[in-house]
């Protein structure tokens, strides 16, 4: 009995022995073998917005410092801080930087809601718009518009989405960073980028024939080109039976605004509401 006690005593502190050994030996390791991180990263990580948006095509805000540091990433890929944020990054890095970081944001380009689209059934699945459009490209006779179900609103990082007073999905420019995840994540291609200081924009996104719009919504683009009548220096350009706006044109566009018969030219200074 008292040689089984011994054998098992023997055990255990050859056990313990090798256990704080091999403790000894990690941890020398660890000291030996460790990376130091680079201070130039964390200070990166304090300049960024740590909205691990995505936007500038890596996981998050520290992925992006990392390779900043480590593989030269372009120091104006965070949309969400804007110009100010490149120009600290180049401060950090040492370097200069020209930044021409014209801000814009995403807008959704349609206004059928239920009073004024023609839907072909009525949808009680899950409430997603991606879920809604493999069946028949969604409820609505227009295939091109918003499904209204939210996905955008989900994926916002900052809450710049909502329903507004109307009950139709709404982009707050003024809170929008222009990651661009509702772009992504939308299936009809219906949330676009438009400069912040756009002061109209085309709320359609229909490329089918006027006939063929008139049938499906009441506020949907037909391509008549009364906009590039009446604004002629306003950017109104109709591609494939919708209006489109460039931007860079400096003219007028009140009138296009005014005149338009189905009234899809909207302002750009709506709020979601509170």
């Amino acid at each position: 009995m008292v040689t089984l006690l011994l054998n098992i005593l023997a055990a255990l502190l050859t056990v313990g022995g090798l256990g704080i050994l091999f403790g000894i030996g990690l941890a020398f390791a660890s000291k030996v073998l460790e990376v130091k991180k680079d201070e130039r990263v964390s200070r990166l990580e304090e300049i960024l917005p740590s909205l691990n948006c995505g936007a500038c095509g890596f996981a998050g805000c520290v992925s992006y410092a990392e390779a900043i540091v480590g593989a030269d990433a372009a120091l104006t890929l965070c949309t969400a801080g804007g110009a100010a944020t490149a120009e600290e990054l180049a401060a950090v890095m040492g370097v200069k930087v020209e930044v021409s970081m014209d801000k814009k944001v995403t807008q959704v380009h349609c206004r059928g809601g239920k009073t004024k689209a023609t839907y072909e059934f009525i949808y009680e699945g899950i409430h997603d718009c991606n879920a809604l459009y493999p069946l028949y490209g969604g409820n609505k006779v227009c295939k091109h518009g918003c499904l209204g179900l939210g996905s955008c609103i989900r994926v916002c990082p900052v809450d710049a989405i909502d329903y507004d007073d109307e009950g139709l999905v709404w982009v707050d420019k003024d809170k929008c960073i222009s990651c661009g995840n509702c772009i992504t994540v939308c299936p009809t291609g219906v949330m676009q980028f438009i400069p912040y200081n756009a002061d109209v924009l085309v709320a359609c996104n229909s490329t089918d024939k006027g006939a063929q719009v008139k049938k499906a919504c009441k506020v949907g683009c037909i391509g008549c080109k009364i906009c590039e009548k009446k604004s002629p220096e306003g950017g109104f350009i109709i591609e494939s039976f919708l209006a489109k706006i460039d931007y860079n044109a400096q003219g007028e566009r009140e009138n296009a605004l005014l005149k338009c018969p189905q009234k899809c030219i909207i302002r750009n200074d709506k709020l979601v509401k509170d």
